[in-house]
């Protein structure tokens, strides 16, 4: 079977799917994961202040983003920002957002949702009880939030912060479909020039096998320690 398999293709491929291809899919992950993070905190608090109107509209966005498939929100914004941006510029033309800008706004707009109901969870775990003690202590709900509960929360969360991740670094990928190329759309792209699919593809799921292997042993070693009683 792999008589005629060809490893100089991989070997010459490497330099630019790891020094273009893999930094352009880190760079997505990294910039998505703290802005969702950021944004997913803000929803969360949102919708447990019980606020009329705002706890609504964070729960509307939130159930909206989970129900439309990823690929769909890419290309609903990549093809709706440029019109959006006219409209609220009043420009004459259709505002220029670009394909990797888009492809990172959108993954921070979707994995927002996801992340969101990470924090909620992790606010909700928090036994009640601190967040009295904190309000007798004259500490208004954001102050409560900051100080007590969400430093508290995080702990407690980052091995499930840390699998959705995982999804979003798998889910990077998907900007093939604005001709971007991430780690993955750079190895089909070789794959077709050298016509060598076998190997450029097989090397791919090597690499993000590696990858998402060793980072979910992360996160199984973050649960066992904090499982772990001290």
């Amino acid at each position: 079977m792999f008589n005629d398999f060809d490893f100089h293709v991989i070997w010459r491929a490497a330099p630019y799917l790891f020094g273009e291809g893999m930094v352009f899919t880190l760079t997505i992950t990294a910039i998505a994961t703290v802005g969702g993070i950021a944004l997913g905190t803000v929803l969360a608090l949102a919708r447990l202040s019980g606020m009329p109107g705002v706890a609504q509209a964070a729960a509307v966005y939130v159930n909206v983003f989970r129900a439309l498939p990823l690929i769909l929100v890419i290309f609903l914004f990549y093809f709706l920002a440029p019109y959006l941006g006219q409209w609220i510029t009043s420009a004459s033309r259709p505002m220029q957002v670009g394909a990797r800008n888009s492809a990172i706004v959108t993954f921070t707009l979707f994995e927002a949702a996801y992340f969101s109901e990470i924090v909620r969870s992790g606010v909700q775990s928090i036994p009640r009880g601190q967040l009295a003690a904190a309000q007798a202590l004259g500490m208004r709900y954001l102050q409560t939030m900051a100080h007590v509960v969400l430093p508290q929360a995080f702990r407690a969360m980052a091995p499930v912060l840390l699998t959705q991740t995982i999804v979003l670094f798998q889910d990077t990928s998907l900007v093939y479909v604005l001709s971007l190329t991430d780690f993955l759309g750079g190895a089909a792209k070789i794959a077709q020039r050298e016509g060598r699919l076998v190997e450029m593809y097989l090397f791919a799921a090597a690499v993000y096998l590696a990858i998402c292997f060793t980072a979910s042993r992360v996160v199984a070693h973050m649960q066992a320690r904090m499982a772990t009683p001290h």
